[in-house]
């Protein structure tokens, strides 16, 4: 049995789309591909864009942990993380809790609640939150 083989042109559309998103890996920045890959990933969360979240509603976004920081809140403790999907950012704040396992920068997670907005910044607090796979699974 003689096997086909495929004739490639400069001109094939599918040679020259990897040339095209080879010389855009080199001049698009890491932080930009990585924020492209983030908002990609929002359909598989069944997640809403930060950026696209209004105040005073509730919402689903998903988004990897920045950072991650326990800051004491009218003397009570809080935990801080600020979540990142690539459109935008949101503080995720826990009010009486100084950990929570898991929650950690760099870690994928999926979170529930109302947005508010405090000092200019998208807010959730207390929200109802799944610990991802780095994958997006």
């Amino acid at each position: 049995m003689v096997g086909r083989q495929r004739v490639v042109s400069a001109s094939d559309p599918h040679k020259r789309a990897g040339f095209r998103g080879f010389f855009r890996k080199l001049t698009t920045s890491q932080a930009e591909l990585e924020a492209e890959e983030l908002q990609e990933d929002l359909d598989r969360h069944g997640a809403t864009p930060i950026a696209s979240c209004a105040s005073r509603r509730k919402f689903c976004v998903a988004g990897t942990l920045r950072t991650v920081t326990l800051r004491p809140r009218g003397g009570a403790p809080a935990l801080e993380a600020e979540l990142y999907d690539g459109s935008d950012v949101i503080d995720l704040v826990w009010l009486g809790r100084r950990k929570i396992a898991g929650i950690e920068p760099g870690r994928v997670v999926r979170a529930e609640g109302l947005v508010s907005l405090q000092d200019g910044r998208k807010v959730m607090f207390n929200p109802r939150y799944e610990l991802r796979p780095a994958g997006g699974a």
